[in-house]
């Protein structure tokens, strides 16, 4: 049976959690992002966050982390993600915090020492090159190559919608390395330095979601060329052909990372939309009194528990049974999470009429964010696709092709959900 208790201690950090993030982290969300007071406080938050041993937390302990299970990061990724800059002032910002898992399991000594210890100190930053225009959804259609060579690998291909590489030091490039391979095996990974030869940012892709990004090139997006891009021997991740595999790796868990901070996010707007409704004066009383408000508060309040569950419920059945196991439970998440966040969001903005539309409050910059969640990380469609799948393998047709005339249909069908 699910159980989402924690301990004593951790629920002691949650709490401590809470406390610094209303105070110290969404207090960022004043600042120009970049500016010179932003970084210092950005800095002083992350020592603060070091100090108190939850910096990185989604790492073993040899690696700084705290070896914390999927449900423990999973409450500290709703607490987090009520900001914007939450995930940055953690050590679990996106890329850097997936590409550092891939990286602790696959990456030799010399790459650790090399990219992942620089990483988790915050002296580089990374980003994951793997999307392409012809093979977002379908990371089996990817064209760009890596052809071997007699000392190394040579890549060549186009990539886009890239987060962060206007600011990365290194890049983990996903490329076909095995075109006959079957399908699941025909890519691997690959190590590319900032810099390198042949590896060109071609530009900032202008998106809905970026309106407040740092000037520096945080959460932006780009496109990338890769012409003839030759990588020693080395600069190989993990197995050779084992791209696919480790690309599920890294994405499984990240989407438990992000719709707890989904959550988070929304829940800060359902707080804005209570607290909107008991001041707000129109027609004869305040928003509180009206009935539509209430029901926007009562299907947010439902929609946000009920998202919590299903997603803690994803997150015990990794830690119990491994990412393979809660394959229906991710993708079930994933598309649910993403249109709760979206309708909290939305309801919130409305209710503060002019005030939410503009960028006077975060409500704006939500919303904007709020619909790239339904896209990144696998579109909605693909998502319930494999939930639909993963539950039909539970049923088959009666072997005469029609239902018994001994059972009632109903009873038959109430009999079949029970079994499955």
């Amino acid at each position: 049976m699910w159980s989402f208790h924690t301990d004593p201690e951790f629920s002691k950090k949650l709490d401590w959690m809470r406390e610094f993030v209303d105070h110290e982290v969404l207090s960022l969300e004043v600042l120009q992002p970049g500016s010179t007071e932003f970084i210092a406080r950005v800095a002083a938050n992350q020592r603060e966050v070091k100090a108190q041993g939850l910096w990185a937390a989604h790492l073993d302990p040899e690696l700084g982390g705290q070896g914390f299970g999927q449900v423990k990061l999973g409450l500290m990724h709703e607490i987090s993600g009520r900001s914007l800059y939450g995930a940055v002032c953690f050590g679990s910002q996106a890329p850097d915090s997936g590409n550092s898992e891939i990286l602790a399991r696959h990456a030799t000594p010399a790459q650790r020492e090399r990219y992942l210890y620089p990483l988790l100190t915050g002296e580089k930053r990374s980003a994951y090159v793997m999307t392409e225009q012809a093979a977002g959804a379908d990371p089996t259609l990817l064209t760009t190559r890596a052809e071997k060579t007699a000392d190394g690998w040579v890549l060549n291909g186009e990539k886009w919608f890239i987060t962060n590489a206007g600011l990365a030091d290194f890049f983990i490039v996903m490329a076909v390395s095995d075109p006959n391979a079957n399908r699941h095996e025909r890519a691997s990974q690959f190590l590319v330095d900032a810099g390198t030869a042949g590896f060109t940012i071609v530009r900032e892709i202008p998106s809905l979601d970026h309106h407040r990004a740092d000037p520096r090139g945080e959460d932006l997006h780009y496109e990338v060329r890769l012409t003839d891009v030759h990588l020693p021997d080395d600069a190989l991740l993990g197995p050779r052909g084992s791209g696919f595999r480790i690309a599920q790796e890294r994405l499984g868990p990240g989407r438990i990372h992000h719709c707890m901070r989904w959550i988070g996010q929304a829940s800060r707007a359902l707080d804005m939309l209570c607290e909107r409704a008991t001041y707000r004066h129109i027609h004869g009383s305040v928003l509180a009194e009206k009935q539509t408000i209430q029901n926007w508060i009562a299907d947010s309040w439902t929609e946000l528990n009920a998202a919590r569950l299903l997603t803690l419920q994803a997150a015990w059945k990794i830690d119990h049974e491994g990412v393979a196991a809660a394959r229906t439970e991710i993708s079930a998440i994933k598309f649910y999470v993403a249109k709760v966040l979206h309708d909290v969001i939305d309801r919130a903005l409305q209710a503060h009429g002019a005030l939410g539309y503009s960028d006077d409050l975060p409500l704006a910059d939500m919303y904007r964010r709020a619909r790239a969640a339904r896209i990144y990380d696998g579109p909605d469609e693909v998502h319930r696709v494999v939930v639909a799948r993963q539950v039909m393998k539970g049923y088959a047709p009666p072997p005469d092709g029609v239902p018994s005339e001994h059972v009632p249909t109903r009873e038959r069908a109430v009999t079949t959900v029970r079994q499955s």
